[in-house]
């Protein structure tokens, strides 16, 4: 590096760049979105705290993805929100590091939970007699520790490659966030192995998993086609399908935005992705459980009843 060259301090988030009354109505409705993604996670996180007939499995790892939701949007959201109303972009070199870190770690981690959920239903259905048996409390807490543990590694090996890189300018990520591939783009250095390393990471940890999901529900649909009674097959579908919804839209959107080539996903079209992972999909998680889940309804007017003066 030459010596007149400047290390980077700090960045400047350029963010959407739109008109100042449009940045101001996105700022309200997107306070209401997050305000509204905290209540509906915390919702289903009181209601399984609070109703015995949750204390199960499946409702185990979906209080792990409500915790995620709710950090993966509180982690990219809050810094948005006041960048469109503020003129002043900048984010210091530690916090953008920070940011990117838990927003690797949080997505990776959420990857393993829904696996590990998808394998709680192939047990529950495929293997209804052995279930108490296979996934018991100590492989529940195994499965959700291993997920959190091996996923912050993994994002601490991408943090360590971005921290060797020099920073000398320009200093504006075209993001709202610091996002990991806008902030390899200001590097002063060849990222190559920076790519290898996000491209063998997305194998592993998105097209990895999606494989074992569809394996399982693969194996699942079947199941559910020889069950006998309707109910019984009605109800195995609308938990089933469920958890699909969320699956599809996770991965589906992460595979867009991290293998496919990038001519043809401009940058704008990468933040309306990564806007759709820091507050829509924490939004529709909660959403998509509670409207298509009988057990988390009933869950609800139970608590709401208890709370009722008699």
């Amino acid at each position: 590096m030459g010596s007149n060259q400047s290390w980077v301090t700090e960045f400047i988030l350029v963010g959407f760049r739109l008109s100042a009354e449009m940045e101001v109505f996105l700022f309200w409705i997107f306070s209401l979105f997050y305000i509204f993604s905290l209540l509906a996670n915390g919702m289903i996180l009181g209601l399984i705290c609070l109703d015995l007939r949750l204390h199960t499995p499946m409702y185990f790892f979906l209080s792990h993805l409500a915790v995620i939701d709710i950090s993966y949007a509180s982690n990219n959201v809050p810094k948005m929100l006041a960048n469109l109303v503020n003129q002043k972009r900048t984010i210091s070199f530690v916090p953008c590091i920070m940011q990117t870190f838990l927003y690797l770690g949080l997505a990776a981690t959420e990857c393993l939970i829904l696996v590990a959920m998808s394998y709680d239903r192939f047990v529950a259905i495929c293997h209804p007699l052995h279930y108490t048996v296979i996934m018991s409390w100590r492989v529940c807490i195994v499965l959700a520790i291993t997920s959190w543990v091996f996923s912050f590694l993994l994002t601490l090996v991408h943090v360590i490659l971005v921290l060797r890189l020099p920073f000398c300018g320009p200093h504006e990520i075209n993001h709202f966030f610091c996002e990991i591939l806008s902030v390899l783009k200001l590097a002063c250095a060849d990222t190559w192995l920076n790519q290898v390393v996000i491209f063998v990471t997305c194998v592993f940890i998105l097209l990895g998993p999606l494989c074992l999901v569809l394996v399982s529900y693969s194996r699942i649909l079947l199941a559910i086609l020889r069950i006998q009674s309707g109910e019984g097959r009605r109800k195995a579908f609308s938990t089933c399908s469920s958890h699909l919804c969320v699956v599809g839209l996770y991965f589906g959107s992460a595979i867009v935005m991290y293998m496919a080539p990038k001519s043809r996903h401009p940058e704008e079209q990468q933040k309306i992705l990564s806007l759709f992972y820091s507050l829509f999909n924490p939004m529709l998680n909660p959403l998509i459980y509670s409207l298509r889940n009988t057990e988390v309804k009933g869950a609800l007017r139970r608590v709401l009843y208890k709370q009722r003066p008699i």
